[in-house]
């Protein structure tokens, strides 16, 4: 092969190469800063065991960053906010439950505590029965107790 084919071949295939690399960039799909549900998974079962052994600070840090790495697990938002209400914080679980139903708010258990909280800690009433008929409507089975609950609630607004 003579020399100018030879140019003219490597010539072509440079080309050729700069004209893959010039076209538009394909960004890979990042999922939300900071989400990662694996790591996640690990703090949430490191919570658990700390909880389990009496050491609810350390529990409640735990659960904190399972949180903070996935906000979409309602099982961790859920383990936080009644480990908070454990600690009297009922203000900070009401929060956390309410910032937990934005993004799941198909959960039943999320509404069931919110409920709880919002009654019996914060007075907040209406809140408290707005979540009670969501738990039942969720929940898929009538609760007798919580069915109780609902009539109170709805005769002292009254």
């Amino acid at each position: 092969m003579s020399d100018f084919r030879l140019y003219r071949l490597l010539g072509l295939l440079g080309v050729l190469w700069l004209s893959g690399c010039a076209g538009p960039a394909v960004e890979p799909e990042i999922a939300e800063p900071g989400i990662n549900p694996a790591l996640a998974a690990e703090h949430a079962r490191r919570a658990m065991s700390a909880w389990e052994q009496g050491d609810p600070e350390v529990a409640v840090e735990a659960w904190r960053q399972a949180v903070a790495l996935n906000p979409e697990d309602p099982v961790s938002v859920n383990n936080l906010a009644l480990a908070l209400k454990e600690q009297n914080r009922f203000a900070e679980s009401a929060d956390l439950l309410e910032r937990g139903l934005a993004r799941s708010p198909e959960v039943a258990q999320l509404h069931y505590n919110l409920a709880v909280i919002s009654e019996l800690y914060l007075l907040e009433l209406d809140k408290a029965l707005a979540h009670y008929r969501a738990y039942q409507e969720l929940a898929g089975e009538e609760n007798a107790e919580v069915d109780g609950w609902i009539a109170d609630l709805e005769r002292r607004l009254q």
